[in-house]
């Protein structure tokens, strides 16, 4: 953990990205057949859930199942076990999807670098 901080830091940081911002690069390129990402549940629905804000993500209509099981349910805690499992199935799904987006940032970040390199190269050579 902490990686792409020290790459940031101490590295080529104009090769890697952001983890705060959003990608800089078309959503299709590079994985062309990949479906666009969307949100299940709405806002009114996670508002009425109360769900926390922080917790509002692509898993969150999960989440909405199983704080329901929980209040439903509340002195049985192991009634909820398989929603449980499927939000946090969810959220690991959720984390990875996220760290493969780094991945192809900092990949297309240096491709970029590279065409430039050779682009002054050829240049330079001419």
């Amino acid at each position: 953990m902490g990686a792409h901080l020290a790459r940031r830091y101490l590295g080529e940081a104009e090769t890697e990205p952001d983890p705060l911002q959003l990608p800089t690069f078309p959503a299709e390129l590079g994985l062309p057949d990949r479906p666009p990402r969307v949100m299940v549940a709405t806002a009114q629905q996670l508002a009425e859930g109360r769900v926390p804000l922080e917790q509002r993500d692509f898993c969150a209509h999960h989440l909405l199942r199983l704080l329901r099981c929980q209040r439903d349910a509340f002195p049985v805690p192991w009634r909820c076990h398989h929603l449980r499992h499927a939000w946090d199935a969810c959220q690991h799904h959720d984390y990875v999807m996220r760290m493969k987006e780094f991945e192809r940032e900092r990949r297309l970040l240096q491709r970029q670098k590279r065409i430039r390199q050779r682009e002054v190269a050829a240049a330079a050579s001419e």
